[in-house]
Order: structure tokens, then sequence, then C-alpha cells
């Protein structure tokens, strides 16, 4: 497994990101160690976690629950130069009382029950799950109404955060502050706040990427290449979709779909047709379309890694399978046509 230093950092990360949402509902203890043993084993040194996981449901009796299993295999294990990464869970979720924002006070004390449940000293990434002001990402960017923003509360929230990441940081709780769901407005404020006043600079930016949701190749692409903010891309096989499985609109037993029909809104008329496209193109060129669809995340112009996740420990064990695969300039330049005839499907 390929390593990088990651953005601004030293922080020497994996190529792949291993998430972790589904330990504790979708995945039990017994394999999710397995996995992370696995991975491990494998050279992947990053993890991904937030305090609101599990999902698929979200619950506020189920917060927290990844994280405990994750922390139990730590201190089993004690793996040497692990990079974890956590997140605060944004305004509105039923995984935290009440649904309430992020602010200063909320932060701290979901930094310390992120430590507790992790069982380490430090956080090495911390990351807002979404902003409070609201975002156009899962699904939202059809209806999405900037309209009723507060620009200067919008900005007196980044400074209160970023004071407190400051303080978080000189305690050794945390060694970066980071971004989720965010736009490239936000991500520019953040950076410009940080520069301007002395604070912590965003490290990265956790968004939705895939062949099939590709927001991030313009505004976003730019701002992270110009600002060294590497994209850490969740879903980068859409949620299963571009494995195949359930092409033909099937719901196969067990799967994520079984809880989640509509797959978070990507379901639609259009995504089965451009699911076959990209499946095609792997069959052309001999690829499987796991590897091809995770690779390709590889490939983009700005710095970007894919999250990989995985309901069993052989869908974890196939993924890994796909790290030697080149996806050549032939590959990519098919692989942008399809995108142009079919784009934005969900």
């Amino acid at each position: 497994m390929k390593k990088r230093k990651l953005g601004q950092s030293d922080l020497l990360v994996s190529d792949y990101c291993l998430g972790t949402m589904t330990y504790g509902s979708q995945t039990d203890e017994s394999d999710a160690h397995r996995q992370l043993d696995m991975a491990f084993d494998a050279g992947v040194n990053f993890l991904d976690a937030a305090e609101m996981y599990p999902v698929n449901p979200v619950r506020l009796e189920t917060a927290g629950r990844t994280e405990e299993i994750v922390g139990r295999w730590i201190a089993a294990r004690r793996p040497e130069g692990l990079v974890v990464a956590t997140k605060i869970t944004g305004a509105g979720s039923n995984a935290v009382k009440d649904g309430a924002p992020i602010t200063a006070e909320r932060m701290r004390a979901a930094v310390e029950g992120s430590l507790r449940r992790l069982q380490i000293d430090c956080i090495d990434i911390y990351q807002l799950h979404w902003p409070n002001r609201g975002s156009y990402h899962f699904r939202k960017s059809w209806s999405f109404d900037p309209s009723g923003q507060n620009r200067e509360a919008t900005l007196a929230h980044m400074r209160e955060i970023l004071t407190c990441a400051a303080d978080l940081i000189a305690e050794g709780k945390i060694r970066h502050i980071a971004l989720s769901n965010e736009s490239a407005w936000g991500l520019a404020n953040w950076l410009h706040l940080a520069q301007s006043e002395g604070l912590p600079r965003v490290l990265s930016l956790q968004n939705e990427y895939s062949l099939l949701c590709r927001s991030f190749d313009l505004d976003l692409s730019e701002a992270c290449w110009n600002e060294n903010v590497p994209l850490l891309a969740f879903s980068p096989l859409a949620a299963g979709l571009l494995t195949g499985k359930y092409a033909g609109n099937v719901t196969p037993e067990g799967s994520r779909r079984e809880r989640n029909p509509d797959l978070g809104g990507r379901i639609t008329g259009r995504v089965f047709e451009a699911v076959s496209g990209y499946l095609a193109i792997a069959n052309e060129f001999g690829l499987d379309p796991v590897h091809m669809a995770v690779q390709w995340t590889l490939t983009r112009p700005a710095p970007t890694l894919p999250i990989i996740g995985a309901t069993t420990s052989d869908q974890l064990a196939h993924l890994l399978k796909g790290v030697d695969v080149v996806i050549t300039p032939e590959i990519r330049a098919t692989i942008d046509r399809m995108n142009r005839a079919m784009p934005m499907v969900y």
C-alpha cells in the first residue's frame, strides 16, 4: 500500500482510508475487528469514524458505538503509525440530543467523548461532519437555497470553532481540524480566517465523490488543488451501486438497500443506465468494476484519496485486491465520455 504526506501536515497516510460507519449495525464487532486487522496488515494505516456512527440507521441510542468498537481494537492491538480521523455531528442530527448545532462548548465535549471511546490520547484529524448553516450535499443540491444564510454569523461561528481547535491542539487532544460536506465558499473562508488571524488551518475536506457523484470536479477541485487541501472521498462505490450488485434494480439480502431502499436518494430514473455504462467500461478493459471505481479516484487532478468501507470482511478483502490496478489514460478518457453522456444522475 502506497503512502503519502497528507496535505500540509506531517501525517503519512495510506492511499486508502478505511471507513467504519457500519461497525455496530450491519457489521458486528468480531467482523469489524477482523476488517481492522486485515486492513492494517495490508498497509492501511488511516481510519475514519464519527461520533454519530453507526449508520443504517443513525440513532441517538447507538451514536458512539462505532468509536467504541474501534477503540477496543486499538487498545488490544496498539498499532504503530495509525492515523485516526473522526467527526463532530452537524446541526439537526438525531444522533445528538435535540439536534444541537456545532459550538465550541459542544466540540470540546465531543472531542473528550471520542477520545474516551477510541481509547487514544489525541485525535489526528477532527472533522466537522457538516456545517451548521447547511449544505447542498446528501442530495440537497436540487433544492439548495443559500439566501437564508447570515454571512457574519457564519464567519463568527468559523472563528469560534478555529479558536476552540487552537486550544484543543495546544492541549494535545487533536492534531488537525478538518471539514466534511463543505462548499468552495465555505472552504475559502475557513482558510482565509486561519491565515489572517493566525488560527489553525483546515487540513482536509471529506465530501462524497465517485464516478456517479462528481460535483467536486469544478470549484472545489480548483480550491483544493491551489490550497493543497486533500479530498477524502467518501462513497467511492456510490453506496454499492458501482459494484453492480443492485443492477436490474434488485435488493440483495443483507445489503444497505435492504435498510435504506433509495440509498439516500441515489436511486433515480437514470442511475441504473449510468451504472450499466461504467460496468461496461470495466468489462471492456478487463477490470473489476470495484477496483476501477476506487482506483479512479486516485487519478484525479486535485489531491484525492478514497475512503473504502465494507459491510463484511469478504467485501474488504476484495477491495484490497485492487490496490495495484492501473487506470490508464485510455480508460480515463472513456470514463470521461460516459460522464458527459450521463452527468449528475442523482
